[in-house]
């Protein structure tokens, strides 16, 4: 059985101490790939440099939208520049956020939109984070749809049916994190079990959102995303290998991966 964890931190300094050991914990445990995700510059140097060392790590580079009013034109540059490295399998994550004040809206769409242009220039997609900002983020993807098609994902996706629902029509993918294992996530799961066989991930987001029944352990790490793919499997009523066989050959189309790993 094959877990493909799409978005994870695997740069975060939570992991600075055991890193390698997480990385083979996740590969015992049957992640067979996983997305070093970068939110900065820095980080999505560090996410290429994550690549290359270990065969079952890939990268996404970006500036993730808290983030965008640190960044300087050399930054987008850098993000340009990696976007080229051969373990490069995306780009973000990028999006944004109305939850926390660090980066003026403006300044969020600005880079949301380099990002988008980018992925659309470069045919690869992009990673969505998305918090308190439905609509916002609809509009910039229909305006961004009607230049090109959209090739990405959401991630960590917690919004309404209506933008889950809008999304798919748009040509993205949908991603689930160790939020929708919660107790009290009731109407997630049954989003979950709206979308599509051929258009749902699974991610840990790690270090961050550990699934139940490890909600306690800090930090998350990818080998967890096997509760989180066991809780959509039950919601969806198939059977956990057949899940996981799916999500895996999903998110290897997404990536434009083959399916046989390295």
């Amino acid at each position: 059985m094959q877990l493909f964890d799409t978005h994870c931190h695997l740069d975060d300094e939570q992991f600075d101490e055991d890193r390698a050991a997480v990385v083979q914990r996740a590969v015992e445990s049957g992640v067979t790939r996983m997305v070093a995700v970068g939110t900065t510059a820095s980080a999505s140097r560090k996410c290429t440099q994550l690549a290359s060392q270990f065969d079952s790590v890939l990268a996404a580079v970006g500036i993730q939208p808290n983030y965008c009013a640190e960044a300087g034109p050399a930054d987008w540059e850098t993000i340009v520049a990696l976007a080229s490295d051969r373990n490069v399998v995306a780009l973000g994550e990028t999006g944004l956020d109305r939850y926390w004040d660090h980066t003026p809206l403006d300044v969020q769409r600005d880079y949301f939109d380099r990002h988008l242009r980018l992925s659309q220039k470069l045919r690869i997609p992009f990673i969505v984070h998305m918090r308190d900002c439905d609509e916002e983020i609809l509009v910039m993807l229909r305006e961004a749809r009607s230049r090109d098609e959209l090739h990405g994902v959401m991630h960590s996706f917690t919004g309404t049916e209506a933008t889950a629902q809008e999304c798919l029509e748009l040509g993205l993918d949908i991603s689930f994190a160790g939020m929708v294992t919660y107790k009290k996530s009731i109407e997630l799961r049954r989003i979950a079990a709206l979308v599509p066989d051929d258009r749902i991930l699974i991610e840990t987001d790690a270090p961050y959102l550990s699934p139940h029944p490890k909600r306690g352990q800090r930090p998350n790490e990818p080998a967890l995303v096997i509760h989180t793919a066991t809780c959509l499997a039950e919601v969806r009523g198939v059977g956990l290998a057949s899940f996981c066989e799916q999500t895996t050959r999903n998110a290897n189309r997404l990536f434009g991966l083959q399916t046989s790993i390295p």
